[in-house]
């Protein structure tokens, strides 16, 4: 039996492609409405695509849900798969994967296997994960087995990614490696081995780096061609070919991941007072969660050109979320633009389809149609366009 802990947007789409695969699954979260609402056929994350099949035809049989550790004791492989949050110095607080290992360290038994999805620090598997599981068990490595295989989904795509798309996992040590990797391909088809845990971490860590970094790029060369007078979209449709990507520009990088990723290296290396070896993660931070400024200014521009006093214009934010399609404003650079325009006294009003007027209203933003507003911002559109009458920012 295998057990997952946390059933949130990431692991229960694990948990039930590990029982579409044969497997019974346990899974453990704290909420037990949504574990209600999993052992009785429905899904909680409804826009999860072909989540609802697996959950209707697994849920409460091959996947079982509690919010209790002991009804997972018999389980032989623990998934990790909880939140990892960041304080305000961007640290990461283990307080969640703590709880997690520790109540599994209570109920583990010599031979299980404990695996960690949660995106996390390089080395904190090997330190952190087996320090609290060897406290709480009185085992010792090697009496269990420990391994990290970062989560690689996306929001809305998560079943057909564990399906198709390349998945890593590496030991604390060689032979947790092959214990676990022996086992995660039975559900796993595209599986790769990799040298150790600390690796799979890095890796896991350099991808968000590597997308943080590009986004940066893009919007750096964004302001450059405005000064230039050039047309950024028509010079990256065709600088763009087999050996060049350039990326598309935004509101700067929100979500729980590439915002975050980078945090790790930059303050690991900063302890270290190796403040020269992360200068780039660092400054493409930094470009990236500027944008809103860059954005709220060419707004305010565009406000002065209509014939109202400015405070009058009524401007409309189309998307407030950190992605389109996905109801989450986590690290929401295009939330935060909207607070800064508000805080500018202007009169700002948004508009998202994932949201009601009154969910709006909740957070302390004013609801407002794009056709009711002079100028209008969309941060999900592909490019700049600035239209005659009502003034439309793309």
């Amino acid at each position: 039996m295998i057990a997952v802990i946390g059933l949130g947007k990431a692991g229960l789409p694990l948990a039930a492609t590990i029982a579409d695969n044969g497997f019974n699954v346990t899974g453990v979260d704290i909420d037990e409405e949504r574990c209600k609402m999993i052992n009785s056929g429905s899904n909680p994350i409804p826009e999860e695509s072909g989540l609802d099949d697996l959950i209707s035809r697994h849920g409460g049989k091959k996947l079982f849900a509690t919010p209790r550790y002991e009804d997972a004791k018999d389980c032989n492989l623990f998934i990790i798969i909880v939140p990892l949050y960041i304080d305000s110095g961007h640290d990461p607080d283990f307080t969640i994967i703590e709880s997690a290992f520790r109540s599994i360290g209570k109920i583990l038994k010599r031979g299980d296997i404990v695996v960690l999805e949660t995106t996390v620090p390089p080395t904190t598997t090997e330190n952190l994960g087996k320090k609290w599981l060897e406290e709480e068990s009185g085992l010792r490595l090697g009496d269990f087995f420990l391994a990290y295989s970062p989560e690689r989904i996306m929001t809305g795509y998560s079943i057909s990614r564990l399906r198709e798309f390349p998945k890593i996992i590496g030991g604390v040590d060689e032979e947790s490696g092959k214990r676990a990797y022996e086992i995660y391909r039975m559900f796993i088809p595209n599986l790769f081995l990799v040298s150790n845990a600390k690796t799979a971490e890095f890796i896991k860590v350099i991808e968000g780096c590597y997308r943080d970094i590009n986004v940066a790029l893009a919007n750096e060369l964004l302001k450059i061609a405005e000064e230039l007078g050039v047309d950024f979209y028509e010079a990256r449709q065709y600088a763009n070919h087999e050996y060049c990507h350039i990326h598309l520009p935004s509101t700067g990088v929100g979500g729980h991941c590439i915002p975050v990723y980078p945090w790790f290296l930059i303050n690991e290396m900063e302890k270290r007072e190796r403040y020269g070896k992360a200068k780039l993660l660092r400054t493409a931070r930094e470009i990236n969660d500027d944008m809103v400024n860059y954005w709220a200014e060419k707004i305010l521009m565009e406000c002065m050109k209509i014939d109202m006093p400015l405070n009058q214009v009524k401007i409309c934010i189309k998307g407030i979320t950190f992605r389109e399609s996905v109801k989450e404003l986590y690290n929401s650079r295009n939330f935060v633009l909207a607070k800064i325009l508000m805080e500018k006294g202007m009169n700002v009003g948004v508009y998202d389809e994932m949201f009601s007027a009154e969910e709006i209203e909740d957070l302390g933003l004013l609801w407002r149609l794009p056709e009711e507003a002079e100028v209008i911002f969309d941060p999900f559109a592909l490019k700049n366009v600035v239209r005659s009458g009502k003034t439309r920012i793309e």
